[in-house]
């Protein structure tokens, strides 16, 4: 929250009024919001990955879970330390009361700089979308698997004992509305992911490789807008899988009775260790 408060009193003057520690904090800050952004969504990613491939191992589920959140924080931080470095508080050489929290003379060329922004969007935006991607592609590989699998047996009679069971053809839907479900939840999330990200990238590519042109064809509004698409992906997240793991009709019911308290009963079992936890954990 003091980062938005900084930007907002940054955008109404003009200037940068803080000193040179805060101009370092703050850039910090604002990078860790992306970044932690698209490393969270690659731990739900891996996680749902895990539970899908590894259906046994349900106890190192939680164990796993809060691993990938540390190495998640750990990352994010560890990516906005040259934040620190690169911006500073700079003077204008005719105005020595306007200054401004920039990068200039922070690289030793322009090719360090390069470099330094594309291993930026290399780590914000193409390695998150690409390990997004083959996970639920691995998911959708092996519930495809599954349900082909099913399908077959599902008219073959078992022999138990002295018994003879037939397999239910509701089970076989059972899998089939699962797969559906599954297909739906991987699309939805690749593409709000793309959706957020994506204008927010083309804009720091833009930047890099035509920075004259950008600056006179995106206003600063845009701007923050694009950068606050990138941050709202956290936002949309949670919206995505509860839709996918929750009875919204029967919880609505539920809050909606006077002087009842609300069943959990109504939660459709997941088998994740990061969907599974309490609602106040921020992601």
């Amino acid at each position: 929250m003091k980062t938005i408060d900084f930007q907002v009193g940054w955008r109404l003057t003009g200037r940068w009024i803080a000193g040179n520690a805060a101009c370092k904090i703050v850039q910090f800050m604002r990078a860790l919001g992306p970044y932690l952004s698209s490393n969270v969504l690659v731990c739900i990613s891996l996680d749902r990955y895990f539970a899908v491939m590894y259906p046994l191992r349900v106890n190192a589920a939680r164990k796993r879970g809060k691993i990938m959140l540390f190495v998640a924080w750990g990352a994010s931080l560890i990516y906005c330390v040259p934040q620190c470095f690169v911006y500073h508080v700079k003077h204008h050489p005719d105005y020595v009361d306007f200054k401004q929290c920039v990068t200039f003379g922070s690289f030793s060329s322009e090719f360090m700089e390069l470099m330094y922004n594309i291993i930026s969007i290399l780590l914000l935006y193409f390695i998150p979308l690409f390990v997004i991607i083959v996970a639920y592609s691995c998911i959708l590989a092996e519930v495809t698997r599954t349900s082909k699998s099913d399908n077959n047996n599902a008219e073959k009679n078992v022999d138990q004992s002295k018994y003879k069971l037939r397999l239910r053809r509701s089970d076989t839907r059972s899998i089939e509305r699962a797969r559906s479900r599954t297909l739906k939840m991987t699309i939805t999330i690749v593409m709000i992911y793309i959706f957020c990200s994506t204008p927010y990238t083309m804009m720091l590519l833009w930047y890099m490789f035509d920075r004259p042109t950008a600056e006179k064809s995106l206003p600063p509004f845009v701007q923050d807008f694009f950068f606050m698409m990138v941050v709202s992906n956290s936002c949309m997240n949670p919206i995505v899988y509860g839709s996918y793991v929750m009875d919204f009709k029967k919880f609505t019911c539920q809050c909606t009775e006077c002087g009842e308290k609300t069943s959990t009963d109504s939660l459709i079992p997941i088998n994740s260790a990061l969907i599974k936890r309490s609602p106040n954990m921020q992601i």
